[in-house]
Protein backbone atom coordinates (compact mmCIF):
# COMPACT_ATOMS: atom_id res chain seq x y z
CA UNK A 1 0.00 0.00 0.00
CA UNK A 2 1.42 3.38 -1.03
CA UNK A 3 0.61 7.01 -0.28
CA UNK A 4 -1.13 7.22 -3.66
CA UNK A 5 -3.25 4.16 -2.81
CA UNK A 6 -4.42 5.88 0.39
CA UNK A 7 -5.09 9.07 -1.59
CA UNK A 8 -7.41 7.12 -3.89
CA UNK A 9 -9.24 5.53 -0.94
CA UNK A 10 -9.85 8.96 0.59
CA UNK A 11 -10.85 10.33 -2.82
CA UNK A 12 -13.62 7.71 -2.98
CA UNK A 13 -15.06 9.07 0.29
CA UNK A 14 -14.40 12.79 -0.20
CA UNK A 15 -13.46 13.54 -3.83
CA UNK A 16 -10.52 15.90 -3.97
CA UNK A 17 -11.86 17.63 -7.08
CA UNK A 18 -14.69 19.09 -4.98
CA UNK A 19 -12.34 21.18 -2.84
CA UNK A 20 -12.80 24.94 -3.00
CA UNK A 21 -10.66 27.05 -5.28
CA UNK A 22 -7.60 28.12 -3.32
CA UNK A 23 -7.73 25.13 -0.98
CA UNK A 24 -4.65 22.90 -0.74
CA UNK A 25 -6.00 19.41 -0.15
CA UNK A 26 -4.17 16.36 -1.48
CA UNK A 27 -0.68 14.88 -1.12
CA UNK A 28 1.38 17.69 0.40
CA UNK A 29 4.55 16.04 1.71
CA UNK A 30 6.42 12.93 0.59
CA UNK A 31 6.35 10.70 -2.46
CA UNK A 32 3.12 9.20 -3.87
CA UNK A 33 5.02 5.92 -4.27
CA UNK A 34 6.23 5.81 -0.66
CA UNK A 35 5.08 2.68 1.21
CA UNK A 36 2.61 3.13 4.06
CA UNK A 37 2.80 0.92 7.14
CA UNK A 38 0.77 3.08 9.50
CA UNK A 39 -1.51 6.13 9.22
CA UNK A 40 -2.13 8.75 11.89
CA UNK A 41 -5.26 10.91 11.53
CA UNK A 42 -5.28 14.37 13.13
CA UNK A 43 -7.00 17.69 12.63
CA UNK A 44 -3.65 19.44 12.14
CA UNK A 45 -0.04 18.45 11.51
CA UNK A 46 1.59 19.89 14.62
CA UNK A 47 4.98 19.08 16.09
CA UNK A 48 3.25 16.95 18.72
CA UNK A 49 1.35 15.04 16.02
CA UNK A 50 4.53 14.42 14.02
CA UNK A 51 6.28 13.12 17.13
CA UNK A 52 3.24 10.94 17.82
CA UNK A 53 3.40 9.49 14.29
CA UNK A 54 7.10 8.79 14.75
CA UNK A 55 6.50 6.98 18.04
CA UNK A 56 3.71 4.87 16.50
CA UNK A 57 5.74 3.95 13.44
CA UNK A 58 3.21 5.69 11.18
CA UNK A 59 4.69 6.80 7.85
CA UNK A 60 1.65 8.85 6.75
CA UNK A 61 -0.26 11.63 8.49
CA UNK A 62 -3.76 12.46 7.21
CA UNK A 63 -5.06 15.82 8.38
CA UNK A 64 -8.08 18.00 7.85
CA UNK A 65 -6.22 21.31 7.67
CA UNK A 66 -3.58 21.63 4.94
CA UNK A 67 -0.20 23.29 5.07
CA UNK A 68 1.16 25.74 2.48
CA UNK A 69 -1.98 27.77 1.87
CA UNK A 70 0.35 30.59 0.83
CA UNK A 71 3.18 30.01 -1.67
CA UNK A 72 6.57 29.42 -0.06
CA UNK A 73 9.86 30.78 -1.38
CA UNK A 74 12.01 28.80 1.06
CA UNK A 75 11.82 25.74 3.28
CA UNK A 76 13.78 26.10 6.50
CA UNK A 77 13.38 25.53 10.21
CA UNK A 78 13.17 29.28 10.68
CA UNK A 79 9.37 29.41 10.79
CA UNK A 80 6.69 27.15 12.22
CA UNK A 81 5.33 25.71 8.98
CA UNK A 82 8.80 25.21 7.53
CA UNK A 83 9.80 23.38 10.70
CA UNK A 84 6.82 21.03 10.40
CA UNK A 85 7.55 20.17 6.77
CA UNK A 86 11.25 19.70 7.49
CA UNK A 87 10.43 17.38 10.40
CA UNK A 88 8.24 15.19 8.21
CA UNK A 89 10.84 15.01 5.45
CA UNK A 90 13.61 14.10 7.93
CA UNK A 91 11.46 11.37 9.50
CA UNK A 92 10.26 9.96 6.17
CA UNK A 93 6.64 10.84 6.98
CA UNK A 94 4.24 11.77 4.17
CA UNK A 95 1.15 13.96 4.55
CA UNK A 96 -2.28 14.09 2.92
CA UNK A 97 -4.85 16.80 3.73
CA UNK A 98 -8.61 16.40 3.18
CA UNK A 99 -10.11 19.81 3.88
CA UNK A 100 -13.06 21.42 2.08
CA UNK A 101 -13.64 18.21 0.12
CA UNK A 102 -14.28 16.42 3.44
CA UNK A 103 -16.43 19.27 4.76
CA UNK A 104 -18.83 18.94 1.82
CA UNK A 105 -18.83 15.15 1.44
CA UNK A 106 -21.84 13.01 2.27
CA UNK A 107 -20.95 11.52 5.63
CA UNK A 108 -18.19 14.12 5.97
CA UNK A 109 -17.47 16.78 8.56
CA UNK A 110 -20.78 18.61 8.49
CA UNK A 111 -22.91 15.47 8.41
CA UNK A 112 -20.99 14.14 11.40
CA UNK A 113 -21.49 17.46 13.21
CA UNK A 114 -25.21 17.45 12.44
CA UNK A 115 -25.56 14.03 14.05
CA UNK A 116 -23.62 15.14 17.13
CA UNK A 117 -25.81 18.24 17.39
CA UNK A 118 -28.86 15.99 17.67
CA UNK A 119 -30.50 17.02 14.40
CA UNK A 120 -33.14 14.96 12.64
CA UNK A 121 -34.35 15.14 9.03
CA UNK A 122 -30.97 16.55 8.02
CA UNK A 123 -30.67 18.06 4.56
CA UNK A 124 -28.33 20.30 2.64
CA UNK A 125 -25.50 20.25 0.15
CA UNK A 126 -22.17 22.00 -0.02
CA UNK A 127 -21.17 23.16 3.45
CA UNK A 128 -24.54 23.92 5.09
CA UNK A 129 -26.63 21.32 6.88
CA UNK A 130 -30.06 21.97 8.38
CA UNK A 131 -32.25 19.84 10.60
CA UNK A 132 -34.71 19.87 13.48
CA UNK A 133 -34.36 19.01 17.14
CA UNK A 134 -36.45 16.12 18.53
CA UNK A 135 -38.11 18.69 20.78
CA UNK A 136 -37.79 22.47 21.16
CA UNK A 137 -35.15 23.71 23.60
CA UNK A 138 -34.23 27.10 24.93
CA UNK A 139 -30.92 28.49 23.71
CA UNK A 140 -29.46 27.93 27.18
CA UNK A 141 -30.56 24.29 27.21
CA UNK A 142 -29.23 23.64 23.72
CA UNK A 143 -25.90 25.27 24.55
CA UNK A 144 -25.52 22.90 27.48
CA UNK A 145 -26.23 19.91 25.23
CA UNK A 146 -23.72 21.12 22.64
CA UNK A 147 -21.06 21.64 25.29
CA UNK A 148 -21.56 18.14 26.67
CA UNK A 149 -21.37 16.53 23.22
CA UNK A 150 -18.56 18.58 21.68
CA UNK A 151 -16.48 18.98 24.81
CA UNK A 152 -15.73 22.69 24.46
CA UNK A 153 -17.16 25.92 25.79
CA UNK A 154 -20.15 27.23 23.83
CA UNK A 155 -20.87 30.93 23.39
CA UNK A 156 -24.54 31.82 22.94
CA UNK A 157 -25.09 34.85 20.73
CA UNK A 158 -28.71 35.68 21.41
CA UNK A 159 -31.29 35.52 24.22
CA UNK A 160 -30.85 32.55 26.56
CA UNK A 161 -34.61 31.95 26.58
CA UNK A 162 -35.03 31.96 22.79
CA UNK A 163 -36.69 28.77 21.54
CA UNK A 164 -34.63 26.61 19.20
CA UNK A 165 -36.43 24.24 16.82
CA UNK A 166 -34.72 24.23 13.43
CA UNK A 167 -30.93 24.49 13.30
CA UNK A 168 -28.45 25.28 10.54
CA UNK A 169 -24.76 24.52 10.90
CA UNK A 170 -21.38 24.72 9.27
CA UNK A 171 -18.23 23.49 11.00
CA UNK A 172 -15.03 25.45 11.56
CA UNK A 173 -15.05 29.07 10.43
CA UNK A 174 -18.31 28.72 8.53
CA UNK A 175 -20.36 31.58 9.91
CA UNK A 176 -20.84 33.04 6.42
CA UNK A 177 -23.34 30.23 5.83
CA UNK A 178 -25.82 31.76 8.28
CA UNK A 179 -27.79 33.58 5.55
CA UNK A 180 -28.56 30.29 3.82
CA UNK A 181 -29.67 28.89 7.18
CA UNK A 182 -31.99 31.86 7.63
CA UNK A 183 -33.40 31.36 4.13
CA UNK A 184 -34.09 27.71 5.05
CA UNK A 185 -36.23 28.81 8.00
CA UNK A 186 -33.74 28.06 10.77
CA UNK A 187 -33.99 29.88 14.08
CA UNK A 188 -30.46 28.97 15.22
CA UNK A 189 -27.04 28.55 13.66
CA UNK A 190 -24.09 26.48 14.93
CA UNK A 191 -20.48 26.96 13.85
CA UNK A 192 -16.97 26.71 15.20
CA UNK A 193 -16.29 30.42 14.90
CA UNK A 194 -18.81 33.21 14.37
CA UNK A 195 -17.49 36.57 13.22
CA UNK A 196 -18.76 39.58 15.12
CA UNK A 197 -20.48 41.21 12.14
CA UNK A 198 -22.14 37.89 11.31
CA UNK A 199 -23.37 37.57 14.90
CA UNK A 200 -24.88 41.06 14.76
CA UNK A 201 -26.60 40.35 11.45
CA UNK A 202 -27.88 37.01 12.76
CA UNK A 203 -29.36 38.71 15.81
CA UNK A 204 -31.01 41.27 13.57
CA UNK A 205 -32.59 38.41 11.61
CA UNK A 206 -33.76 36.63 14.76
CA UNK A 207 -31.27 33.74 14.70
CA UNK A 208 -29.44 32.57 17.82
CA UNK A 209 -25.76 31.85 17.20
CA UNK A 210 -23.84 29.06 18.92
CA UNK A 211 -20.06 29.34 18.66
CA UNK A 212 -18.68 25.94 19.64
CA UNK A 213 -14.96 26.07 18.78
CA UNK A 214 -13.16 25.41 15.51
CA UNK A 215 -11.40 22.29 16.77
CA UNK A 216 -14.48 20.90 18.50
CA UNK A 217 -16.68 21.14 15.41
CA UNK A 218 -14.15 19.66 12.95
CA UNK A 219 -12.19 17.04 14.89
CA UNK A 220 -15.10 14.53 14.80
CA UNK A 221 -15.04 14.69 10.98
CA UNK A 222 -11.40 13.62 10.61
CA UNK A 223 -12.05 10.79 13.08
CA UNK A 224 -15.00 9.64 10.98
CA UNK A 225 -12.68 9.63 7.96
CA UNK A 226 -10.25 7.43 9.88
CA UNK A 227 -13.03 4.93 10.56
CA UNK A 228 -14.13 5.00 6.91
CA UNK A 229 -10.58 4.37 5.73
CA UNK A 230 -10.15 1.52 8.19
CA UNK A 231 -13.27 -0.10 6.76
CA UNK A 232 -11.91 0.35 3.22
CA UNK A 233 -8.58 -1.17 4.20
CA UNK A 234 -10.33 -4.12 5.82
CA UNK A 235 -12.36 -4.59 2.63
CA UNK A 236 -9.22 -4.88 0.49
CA UNK A 237 -7.59 -7.02 3.20
CA UNK A 238 -4.68 -4.64 3.65
CA UNK A 239 -2.83 -4.81 6.95
CA UNK A 240 -2.11 -1.11 7.50
CA UNK A 241 -2.61 0.20 11.03
CA UNK A 242 -4.81 3.27 11.43
CA UNK A 243 -4.37 5.53 14.45
CA UNK A 244 -6.32 8.56 15.70
CA UNK A 245 -4.23 11.28 17.30
CA UNK A 246 -4.40 11.78 21.05
CA UNK A 247 -2.13 14.86 21.01
CA UNK A 248 -3.71 17.95 22.65
CA UNK A 249 -4.78 20.48 20.05
CA UNK A 250 -2.74 23.38 21.39
CA UNK A 251 0.18 21.65 23.06
CA UNK A 252 3.57 23.36 23.41
CA UNK A 253 6.25 21.31 21.68
CA UNK A 254 9.15 23.47 22.78
CA UNK A 255 9.86 25.32 25.97
CA UNK A 256 10.45 29.09 25.55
Amino acid sequence: MTVLDIYHLIDAVAPFDTQMEGDNSGILVGSPSAPVCGILFALDATEAVIEEAKSLGATLIVTHHPLMFAPRRSLTDGDYEGRLISMMIREGISMIAAHTNLDQAQGGTNDVLAALCGLEDVSGEGFLRTGTLPQPLTAAQYAEELQNVLGDAVRVMGPADAVVRKVGLCSGGGSDQWTQAADAGCDAFVSGEIKHHHALAMAGAGLVGFECGHHATEDPGIRALAEALQMALDHVECNVRVFESVSPAYSFSRQP
